[in-house]
Formats: structure tokens, sequence, C-alpha cells
């Protein structure tokens, strides 16, 4: 194996964390939503009879928010895992090589795609989100409701370089189990 692989193959470990992360993150949004979401429900048909559970305005949109942020990172992950979609039904007609081309060149399109979403969705979260605020929690700024589409772009493009390293290096290394 030439040396480069050996030495970038050393990097593997930090996209790992970042996976791991993400995961996490992501678990930890869905544990939330359904706390939030148990508090609404029973706010809403429970408050006669136990007078703190109350109908909270606030919920629906922090439910909607994190359900976001799981929307973004959750596709993030999947790049990583090789999980997203894509279209395999001509896959067989092609030769391994032009498969492992057209995957390079899927990978980098969604590697732009993770840099836009950076670049654009930042954009976005200091300038319209950090100018409005929540209508349920007005002391809270929307730069929250709209900072999953740059937390995804820099997950996306972390995975998607992981992606395209490991494309370009099955070109110039061989499979343990091939002969």
């Amino acid at each position: 194996m030439p040396k480069i692989f050996t030495t970038l193959d050393k990097i593997r470990p930090a996209y790992d964390v970042t996976y791991k992360v993400v995961l996490f993150i992501c678990k930890v949004f869905l544990v939330a939503d359904i706390l939030i979401t148990s508090y609404a429900v029973a706010g809403r048909l429970l408050h006669k009879w136990i007078p703190f559970l109350t109908d909270s305005s606030w919920t629906e949109e922090v439910v909607l928010t994190l359900m976001s942020y799981m929307a973004v990172l959750s596709a993030a992950l999947s790049i990583r895992r090789g999980a997203h979609i894509r279209m395999t039904a001509f896959d067989r007609y092609l030769s391994p090589k032009t498969l492992k081309v057209l995957d390079v060149l899927a990978d980098i399109a969604v590697l732009v795609l993770g840099v836009i979403m950076l670049v654009e969705g930042w954009k976005y979260c200091t300038t319209l989100g950090g100018r409005g605020s929540y209508i349920s929690m007005p002391w809270l700024s929307r730069f929250w409701m709209y900072l999953p589409v740059p937390v995804a772009g820099v997950a996306m493009i972390v995975f998607e370089l992981e992606a395209v390293y490991n494309h370009i290096k099955s070109f110039f290394v061989k499979e343990a189990g091939a002969a």
C-alpha cells in the first residue's frame, strides 16, 4: 500500500469521533422531542386535573426545530454508512471501474452541496435568522432555527471527504480478499 494512504488512514479516528458526536446529538434531540411532545399532549389533555401542566405554545416550535436538526444531521450520517438514496438499477451493466468513477463524481457533487449548505446556511443564520425570533419565545433568536443547515453542511463535508478518499484509495489499493 502506498505510504500516502497509510498516513491518511491515521485520520480515520477523527471521522469516527465526528460520526459518534453527530449520532449522539441526534439521539439527544430525539429524546428531547419525545419528552416535549409528551409534555404538550399531557398539558392539553390533563390540564383540568393537573394544574401545573399547561398547554404551552413554545412546545410546537421547539419540536419542529429539533426535528429539523435530526432530519439534516441524520441525512449526513447516512453518507458515512453509504445508506443515502442512490440509483443502482444500472450498476450491473457498468464496469467496476466506471462505477468507481461515478461514485467519486457523485461524492464530489454531494461535497459541493455540503459546502453550499455551510456557506448559504450560515448566511441565513446570521442575517434572516439573527433578525427574527420565535413567535412563542420572543427572547430566542431564529438563528437556532436556521443553524441545522450549516451544521449539517459541515458534517456532510467531513463524511464526503472520507468517502472521496476511500473511493480514490480503492483505485490504488486492492481489497484484502481480492485475487
